[in-house]
């Protein structure tokens, strides 16, 4: 399944990978991860009002997980936003798939170590690097994340669970995608192209080698459009794909996402792979029950 992966990392590897996959590296510094430094302490219209969410760790553990990481100890947030954080939890994506079930939620806290390692383990495949990176990825990964929540609810990574027809329980972690849905929660160092910073953006999707070709990307895909349908009023949604992988390429295309934008092949001068920036254009007055999502061909 067709992948899409765009921490803002840096790093002198960027060999052809697997097709199911793109990545966005820089590649003239060390390995290092780049985090966005915006304030989180927003300022907002005094005529507005505000709640304030403090959370700390403590030695109980709370029964009933949230969307709000106890790493950030205090934020600002406006009535709306807490709206939309509370649109975010109640976000559910469910579909059939031939061989079993798919079901698509906003990530949790508790859930925060098993992203870091399929993503980890993500980069370390398409970089084709030794496994003996995976842990110092996840290290980096890690703090990315962490950072990413703390900017929530104009960002989100949502995560795909697989369930077998025979299988029973919630099912295994199948993939996961990250949305920014506005300026807010948009990415310090974004890949080239560079998309629109106020405007909705799909990076990082992946899909465990294992549950490939099962329509888990094309579905996590459709749940992005969705969530992005209730979250935002914006008309258009972007992404990045490398040229070489033609398979994504061929959803996001059957997805709706044309081409607006391609690198220059100097960037090759950099270690890195030419990337299409796409978008898609939604029709806001159209409900996302009209929209397509049915499964793509076989060949994607």
């Amino acid at each position: 399944m067709a992948r899409t992966l765009s921490l803002s990392f840096t790093s002198s590897y960027n060999q052809a990978h697997n097709i199911n996959q793109t990545n966005h590296f820089k590649s003239h510094k060390p390995l290092f991860l780049s985090l966005n430094q915006t304030n989180p302490f927003v300022n907002f219209p005094k005529s507005s009002h505000y709640n304030l969410i403090l959370t700390c760790s403590t030695s109980q553990h709370s029964s009933s997980p949230t969307l709000l990481t106890p790493l950030q100890t205090g934020t600002f947030l406006s009535n709306q936003d807490v709206e939309k954080l509370q649109s975010l939890q109640d976000f559910s994506y469910f579909q059939e798939l031939e061989s079993g079930s798919m079901w698509v939620r906003v990530m949790r806290d508790d859930e925060l170590d098993m992203t870091v390692g399929l993503l980890a383990e993500s980069f370390v495949e398409s970089m084709v690097m030794p496994k003996g990176y995976v842990k110092l990825l996840g290290i980096l990964v890690k703090q990315y994340l962490v950072e990413r929540r703390s900017l929530m609810p104009h960002t989100a990574t949502l995560l795909g669970f697989y369930k077998g027809k025979d299988d029973e329980g919630e099912g295994e972690l199948a993939g996961t995608v990250e949305i920014s849905f506005n300026k807010k929660g948009a990415n310090a160092s974004p890949p080239s192209p560079t998309p629109p910073r106020d405007s909705p953006y799909i990076c990082n999707m992946t899909v465990k080698k294992s549950l490939r070709r099962r329509g888990i990307g094309w579905h996590l895909l459709k749940a992005s459009e969705e969530l992005i349908c209730r979250m935002t009023f914006s008309r258009n949604i972007y992404l990045h794909c490398r040229m070489i992988d033609v398979a994504p390429f061929n959803m996001y295309t059957r997805a709706g996402y044309t081409v607006r934008e391609t690198d220059s092949i100097f960037i090759l001068l950099t270690l890195q792979r030419r990337k299409h920036l796409m978008c898609k254009q939604i029709n806001v007055s159209t409900s996302y029950s009209e929209m397509d999502v049915s499964e793509p061909s076989e060949d994607l």
